[in-house]
């Protein structure tokens, strides 16, 4: 008789975005969950796992209620009427979700009632009074301590003072079981550092949670007390589960993460856990909480008036080139600030110049030569299981780094080999079949680009078809995938918020004719041979026509709003315009002395000069005011807060180097031990560094990085420190990123 062997279970993957309120259309915050979770997704079902994707719209709460009154509609009404603004912002990015759950859903709603009627049973809710502090925007109770000024540190408003009768869930109950949690599950909140925040939240104490409100009636009654309805974030939470109540759906419970932004963290990893934990559902395995998208360094967010909605994202530069920018721009899980420069810069930079080109050169070269199929050894340079790794930590950022490294590798082989010169076949193979890898690696990313090179050389996307050799066919030129967008540069227009907000912003140089200002009806006030000119808005593209034509080489001085521009005519007679601040300072240095007979060294000597203009002491003042620099020091990096001489700069031995082993230091919270490799002239050295919340033995470990090898021995907790680490970091906010060399070197090289 024949055996049977058992069918192997496929692995499943459950992913979830957290559910939207839909009070008006998606911006670039929605999306860049929503995209993060449509990777993953992606790279899972490329694996060939069962994959479950969910998102969805949060349609229930006060805040909902009060947006759709003031619309003068209802609430379903006024939700019905945007959720086909959110599938259809989702179909535009290209994302493919599996379920689109709707908390006015009716399955959800029972689903809810069946849990909170067994909360109660098990004695976890109980009748009370609530009195306190209450943010409608987010759905979130506050103290006094927690306020700004008054107002939710979120959304910058005023907060409500509650006073009404209540159920309670007993979340303090749950205190110990959920510390036990985080000890048992280190990966159930990621990244880790925001792990410890939560933790020690939690060890102060938990309060019970106010579960339900009689001052609105928009949301689900409590089955049993129907006076009552369900907090939102009951509501809102449980839609991870009862999305698998579906028929089919239930294999993919519990979820493998839940990605959240960082600001609803505590609701996933506290709240969430312990209603788990009171109805006896297996918990997810992770919470990842991602950092903010920032638009002039404040959050992204409608209610702070911070907005950039997915039309207008896409618009800058397409689709994929819009999806790539989010993940290669920021660490996934630090914090990000949006910029269309910067967006259109790695564009054509990354995407246009390297991506694109290659695709292009290779597949003309195959079309006039062919194709011999060759074994690929340029594959060896493809790191396969240091990207899994990375998807396996939701280290989106890196995977894509990695996949990054082998596209300019391939490059550097079109290069090395020039198939242009020799129509060497087998190398044209090898750099095809490399395409085909990296196109598959890159589909969860930029679907669309890639299904259109998978098409012109012929191969199907699937994680199994990187080790099989490509077949050799008839390959046509690939059409552009990437065009370059040209920038006009426009630096004083660009700030419309400066145009619009000051109607007398700029000031010029001494040097302007009078007349000439007077035909456009700028005034002008002098002191000795200085010139201030008030120029109405309506007259500042004649303004700066006449100014850049009329003055010789030179340079002069422009203030909008608040910012100081340093405005350089070239000897080629073009006009450059620099913002004064620290990170053009040197630009503005260089400049400076092709034309002052003073040439300002630094921050200090450039104000120094502003201020022989007496037009200028009330900007010099402003600019002071608002450059306030916390310094930060960490033992063992290096830190650039003041400029040094370039004489003093070159005295510094920057060598690079592996680092070999990571340990603790008794009686050092903050500080690693770390052994570094700098090559055979200077061997190991033991480093001390103070970056323990900022990275893992994990992230350390074989982490090439930049030492100051030629500084002092230093004497740190009985240990000798011998070197200092290059890393950077943004003023005054809590960042520290290790300098690494952009490709693996030798260790020992030195820099500069």
């Amino acid at each position: 008789m024949e055996k049977k062997i058992a069918a192997k279970k496929t692995k499943k993957f459950y992913v979830t975005t957290p559910i939207y309120y839909p009070n008006d259309i998606p911006h670039i915050g929605h999306a860049y969950t929503t995209v993060a979770a449509d990777i993953l997704a992606r790279w899972h079902k490329l694996l060939g796992e069962d994959v479950f994707f969910l998102t969805g719209t949060d349609e229930h709460g006060k805040k909902l209620e009060k947006t759709a009154l003031a619309k003068g509609k209802k609430p379903k009404e006024f939700i019905d009427a945007l959720i086909p603004e959110f599938k259809s912002a989702w179909k535009k990015l290209n994302v493919e979700y599996d379920y689109f759950i709707r908390t006015t859903d009716k399955a959800h709603e029972k689903v809810i009632q069946e849990v909170l009627q067994k909360c109660f049973d098990n004695r976890d809710i109980y009748l009370g009074s609530y009195k306190g502090l209450y943010c409608v925007g987010c759905e979130a109770y506050y103290t006094e301590k927690d306020l700004e000024e008054g107002c939710c540190p979120i959304h910058k408003k005023p907060v409500e003072n509650l006073n009404e009768a209540s159920y309670f869930f007993k979340l303090s109950k749950y205190k110990d079981k959920l510390l036990k949690l985080y000890k048992d599950n280190p990966n159930f909140i990621l990244p880790k550092e925001r792990a410890n925040q939560i933790i020690n939240s939690v060890k102060e104490g938990l309060q019970d949670l106010s579960i339900s409100r009689t001052s609105f009636d928009w949301g689900i009654p409590l089955p049993f007390d129907k006076k009552h309805v369900c907090f939102v974030w009951f509501d809102a939470l449980f839609n991870y589960y009862s999305a698998t109540r579906e028929k089919g759906k239930s294999k993919y419970w519990p979820a493998e993460v839940h990605l959240v932004g960082k600001d609803i963290v505590w609701f996933h990893t506290v709240y969430w856990p312990a209603f788990l934990m009171s109805v006896g559902l297996d918990l997810p395995k992770s919470v990842f909480a991602h950092g903010w998208w920032t638009f002039d360094k404040e959050k992204i967010s409608k209610s702070v008036g911070k907005v950039i909605n997915v039309d207008e994202l896409i618009s800058i530069a397409g689709v994929d080139s819009a999806r790539y920018f989010l993940f290669r721009n920021t660490a996934f899980g630090q914090d990000g600030d949006f910029s269309e420069k910067a967006l259109i810069e790695r564009h054509n930079t990354e995407l246009a110049n390297k991506l694109g080109n290659l695709v292009s050169r290779v597949s003309a070269l195959v079309e006039k030569y062919g194709l011999t199929k060759t074994e690929n050894k340029l594959l060896n340079k493809l790191n396969l299981k240091k990207i899994e790794t990375h998807f396996e930590n939701y280290e989106i950022d890196k995977a894509l780094n990695e996949i990054f490294s082998f596209i300019d590798k391939t490059n550097e082989y079109v290069q090395e080999t020039e198939p242009w010169k020799t129509g060497d076949k087998k190398a044209l193979y090898e750099l095809a079949d490399s395409i085909k890898a990296i196109t598959i690696l890159l589909s969860p990313f930029m679907p669309g680009t890639c299904e259109k090179i998978s098409k012109v050389f012929n191969f199907k996307i699937d994680y199994k078809e990187i080790s099989k050799p490509l077949k050799v066919s008839k390959i046509k030129k690939a059409d552009i995938l990437f065009t370059k967008i040209e920038v006009e540069e426009k630096p004083i227009e660009q700030n419309k918020s400066s145009v619009n907000n000051y109607k007398s912003y700029l000031m010029g140089a001494e040097r302007i004719l009078d007349k000439e200002l007077e035909k456009l009806d700028i005034k002008i006030k002098k002191k000795g041979e200085d010139r201030l000119l008030l120029i109405p808005d309506n007259k500042l593209k004649e303004y700066l026509s006449l100014v850049e034509n009329k003055l010789d080489n030179g340079f002069w001085n422009e203030v909008v709003g608040e910012r100081i521009l340093f405005v350089f005519k070239l000897k080629n007679g073009k006009v450059k315009r620099i913002e004064f601040g620290k990170s053009s300072q040197s630009e503005i240095t260089k400049l400076c002395s092709e034309f002052a007979n003073e040439k300002p060294e630094n921050t200090a000597d450039i104000l120094g000069y502003l201020s022989k203009n007496p037009f200028y002491s009330d900007y010099i003042l402003n600019y002071k005011n608002n450059q306030k620099v916390i310094k930060q020091e960490i033992s063992g990096i290096i830190t650039m807060a003041d400029m040094i001489k370039y004489d003093d700069f070159a005295k510094l031995d920057l060598r690079v180097g592996t680092i070999k082993n990571v340990e603790d230091l008794e009686g050092a919270d903050k500080l690693w031990k770390l052994t570094v490799d700098l090559g055979t002239e200077i061997g190991q050295r033991t480093i001390l560094a103070g970056i323990k919340k900022y990275y893992s033995k994990e992230e350390l470990t074989e982490k090439q990085i930049i030492v100051i090898v030629n500084l002092e021995p230093r004497k740190m907790k009985g240990s000798e420190s011998q070197g200092m680490l290059l890393a950077a970091g943004t003023a005054g906010s809590d960042t520290c990123i290790l300098v690494s060399p952009e490709k693996k070197v030798e260790n020992g090289t030195k820099i500069g």
